[in-house]
């Protein structure tokens, strides 16, 4: 008898929220991210799911999207982080994937791997994140370098929002890549799930809708997952393996952060966070029973 804790997985709820992306971002090509396993919904049965109406798959580990192209998929494939070593370069013309150049390093990779096809990329500037892209020197050097070397089949600039959830938003960015484009006629990914829901003008040529295709608010202290047309994916179930009587003032569980005020009875659900659950889930979060 096998342990009662499973993980239910919905794709028509997935295919659901991708629908809802269209409806929102309808001018725009959608990248479906399924980084990170598909956030840990398996990435090959995510990408089946969605095979019929992605226009492309966004993801950060090679060998996970040579295994999708192995399967049969045949959108196309945007590496989120580019290649990590300049050697993967010839698996990336061979299986048609499309790098995030955010590095001097990669581009003089790419210049001097000389490989057989020309490769559409992705340049990432730095907008204001301060974790990875070019800042605006560099960006302009960069776009000089590529169209001389001839090496690119087309070239897209992106950019990664630090607050599209929160207060601040992107105006401070998206002005920052106005400067920073001005002059040059290139397509534009720019929104990430927040931005995409909150600001219509960040959607541009493609949008890259993440962890809302599985369900999730991307700000839960503003909006719930429902009242955004989301539905969940992942539904995590467990049983009830125990039931127990305790006294006023007994304590409960790692470091006794429950304290009983009076008599009460208890049930203890076969899940821990071995399983995945949050060991700092506070008290009061919430269950289905």
């Amino acid at each position: 008898m096998s342990r009662p804790i499973h993980a239910r997985l919905d794709w028509a709820a997935l295919r659901h929220n991708h629908a809802r992306v269209r409806q929102v971002a309808n001018r725009s090509n959608i990248w479906s991210v399924i980084k990170a396993n598909a956030y840990g919904h398996g990435v090959l049965p995510a990408a089946h799911a969605l095979e019929a109406v992605a226009d492309g798959f966004a993801l950060i580990e090679l060998n996970s999207a040579i295994a999708l192209r192995k399967a049969g998929i045949r959108q196309p494939m945007l590496l989120l982080e580019g290649f990590y070593q300049a050697d993967e370069l010839p698996l990336f013309a061979e299986w048609e994937l499309t790098p995030v150049l955010h590095a001097l390093w990669q581009v003089d990779a790419l210049i001097a791997a000389r490989l057989p096809v020309r490769l559409p990329v992705y340049l990432k500037v730095d907008t204001g994140m301060h974790r990875l892209g070019f800042t605006a020197d560099e960006f302009a050097m960069v776009l000089t370098r590529l169209k001389a070397a001839d090496c690119t089949e087309s070239i897209t600039v992106m950019t990664h929002f630090a607050d599209a959830d929160e207060d601040r938003g992107i105006a401070e960015q998206m002005s920052c890549l106005r400067t920073m484009a001005n002059g040059h006629a290139l397509p534009l990914s720019l929104a990430n799930s927040a931005a995409l829901l909150r600001f219509p003008e960040s959607q541009a040529d493609w949008v890259r809708p993440g962890i809302m295709l599985y369900g999730a608010s991307p700000f839960p202290a503003r909006q719930s997952a429902d009242t955004l047309g989301l539905r969940p994916v992942m539904t995590l179930a467990s049983e009830l393996i125990a039931v127990r009587d305790i006294a006023a003032g007994d304590r409960v569980g790692y470091g006794g952060t429950f304290v009983a005020e009076q008599p009460m009875r208890i049930g203890i659900v076969a899940c821990g966070y071995a399983d995945g659950y949050p060991r700092l889930a506070p008290t009061g979060t919430p269950v289905l029973v």
